[in-house]
């Protein structure tokens, strides 16, 4: 599936044109003006899945922000804005081939770490309160000196109850909720992706690569594939990984070329590294 058919970044005339209609101001950068321009990367067009690729400073990050913002795309965590983030979207240009749905949305490696931070703090509560739990199952089971007085004990007096009739573990499942953690980090960073790509939505993700292990990304390329020939999905993705990178059908941008250049994923020099590497000890794998 195919919602955004073409993307054109304003070209370095363009923002030269916007610059002298500016006033000189105080601020020391006028990013996102001259990063994307500097790489020759002018119009974009998409496919079901289409890769950014390029190291760090290579702008493959920006790209992605600049369609999520120039698009409306809905997402969870703040980025890098200028003064002049604005006035840039408004000199992109974008055309559709059908309407873009409204679960679309911008994905990122920042999304996941908090993700698994606010798992971790649920559950460091969860687990403290299971030490109260333990302690508290003792002393109501050998209470033998309760008495009930009034309505007001009543709630104690079913805690006694249910110590007496229970053993501890299932004391414990009964008054307290299982862990959020479950998995892995790997296998919760996988699920928060899985949590969020819908059906029938364009996603932009941005080095999804980081949270999860070569294992995780090549489940994660599975589902990516799956989810663009059977649930009607479109995918963007900066990512430098060869595992996403050698996705099946995907057309892939190299930002690290001057100029930035449609490519094959296994003439980039970072799959080719990883090749060479490989090959030089692939007798240890014998």
């Amino acid at each position: 599936m195919i919602y955004l058919s073409a993307f054109s970044f304003p070209d370095a005339d363009r923002e030269f044109d916007f610059r002298l209609t500016v006033k000189r101001t105080c601020y020391d950068s006028v990013y996102p003006f001259h990063v994307l321009s500097a790489k020759g990367l002018g119009t974009v067009e998409f496919e079901p899945i289409t890769m950014f690729y390029g190291g760090n400073g290579s702008g493959k990050t920006t790209a992605l922000n600049v369609i999520g913002e120039t698009l409306g795309l809905q997402r969870d965590t703040l980025y890098n804005r200028s003064n002049f983030f604005e006035d840039y979207t408004r000199l992109c240009r974008y055309e559709t081939r059908m309407p873009i749905p409204d679960t679309s949305r911008v994905i990122v490696s920042d999304d996941v770490f908090d993700f698994m931070l606010d798992v971790r703090a649920i559950n460091g509560g969860i687990d403290r309160r299971r030490e109260e739990l333990f302690r508290e199952y003792q002393e109501n089971k050998y209470d033998r000196d309760f008495r009930l007085k009034s309505i007001d004990d009543y709630e104690h007096l079913k805690q006694i109850v249910q110590a007496r009739s229970k053993t501890q573990s299932r004391y414990v499942r009964l008054n307290l909720k299982n862990n959020v953690r479950e998995r892995s980090n790997g296998e919760s960073a996988y699920g928060f992706f899985t949590d969020k790509i819908g059906e029938g939505g364009l996603y932009l993700l941005d080095e999804p690569e980081n949270s999860l292990s070569p294992e995780k990304q090549v489940k994660l390329a599975q589902f990516i594939e799956d989810s663009t020939r059977f649930y009607d999905c479109q995918f963007v993705i900066a990512t430098h990984s060869p595992f996403l990178l050698a996705l099946r059908g995907a057309r892939v941008y190299d930002l690290d070329a001057d100029p930035a250049a449609i490519r094959k994923w296994t003439e980039l020099p970072n799959v080719r590294a990883y090749y060479e590497f490989f090959k030089a000890n692939a007798a240890a794998f014998e």
